[in-house]
């Protein structure tokens, strides 16, 4: 028997007032988790600015927050150029007020084999994940210590970060650095009032995965399912409600904490392994399956 499921979506975490007079940032939260995240945090009482280099992902941010009943703004930024992201912050509080949440959301992954990542690839991936969540972070902290007031940062890793990611060298170690980033930040910071946490999600697959991360589950999406301990896979609201949570005065004692979300799947071993097929093999399978 599997895990039981989650409460039914759009059943709300925290008391609708839990959040109220917040202001939260997230990036990338135009689409899948970034987008549940946001929902979320809106039926939290949160206000929620949706950032985004793409104008459809944060009309479709935006709607979805609104449909729950939420106030939300956004605003075009890259985050690998920090002056786009104070850009960013600039609109979002003159349309909902001070930035006391950020959720460093926005990523790059795609499959690659490491002697097949081209140094533009590497820098693209490292500079979206590590520059962008460091820039970002930087600026939160600096707006709540100018207000006086206290803030909290979480951000969004992989567990591929603990393992090491083989075909994804190039973004667990993008994750495994702001994992490292998000406990430095967090003694620097607590001094000032700010938390710094991360979240680890497991298999969240949704519709709107990259075609080729969906074609590595050649066998279907729901046969990840019985690849997890939990026997079913993550619903995206259940990261939104680890977000909600961590950035609620109920965990107003917790920082410098990466909280995995992931059915226990990342800690699975069996007592024989199965063969091991390389990863060049795999990799070339599947995409050659895709063209």
């Amino acid at each position: 028997m599997p895990l039981p499921p989650p409460p039914n979506d759009g059943t709300a975490m925290l008391a609708g007032d839990a959040l109220d007079g917040q202001v939260a940032l997230v990036t990338g939260g135009g689409t899948g988790l970034g987008r549940a995240i946001a929902v979320e945090l809106a039926r939290a009482g949160c206000a929620v600015g949706i950032v985004s280099r793409d104008a459809q992902h944060r009309a479709a941010g935006i709607t979805a927050v609104e449909a729950v009943g939420g106030r939300c703004a956004e605003a075009e930024c890259d985050v690998r150029d920090a002056d786009q992201i104070k850009a960013a912050f600039d609109q979002i509080e003159a349309a909902l007020g001070p930035v006391t949440i950020l959720v460093n959301n926005a990523a790059a992954n795609f499959p690659v084999l490491a002697q097949d990542t081209s140094p533009n690839a590497w820098r693209a991936v490292n500079s979206i994940v590590v520059d962008g969540t460091f820039f970002c972070s930087k600026e939160l902290h600096a707006r709540v210590v100018r207000e006086g007031g206290s803030g909290s940062i979480i951000n969004i890793v992989a567990t591929q970060a603990f393992t090491g990611g083989p075909g994804m060298a190039h973004a667990s170690a993008a994750k495994a650095a702001v994992i490292n980033m998000t406990k430095s930040l967090a003694v620097e910071w607590a001094p000032d009032g700010v938390r710094v946490n991360a979240i680890a999600p497991g298999l969240f697959p949704h519709e709107e995965m990259r075609e080729d991360l969906a074609a590595l589950r050649t066998q279907g999406p729901n046969v990840d399912a019985t690849r997890s301990p939990a026997g079913r896979l993550g619903e995206r609201r259940e990261i939104g409600w680890a977000v909600t949570w961590l950035a609620s005065p109920f965990a107003s004692f917790i920082t410098g904490h990466t909280l995995v979300v992931d059915g226990a799947n990342w800690l699975r071993r069996d007592f024989v392994m199965p063969p091991f097929t390389p990863v060049a093999e795999q990799l070339s399978a599947v995409l050659r399956k895709a063209e």
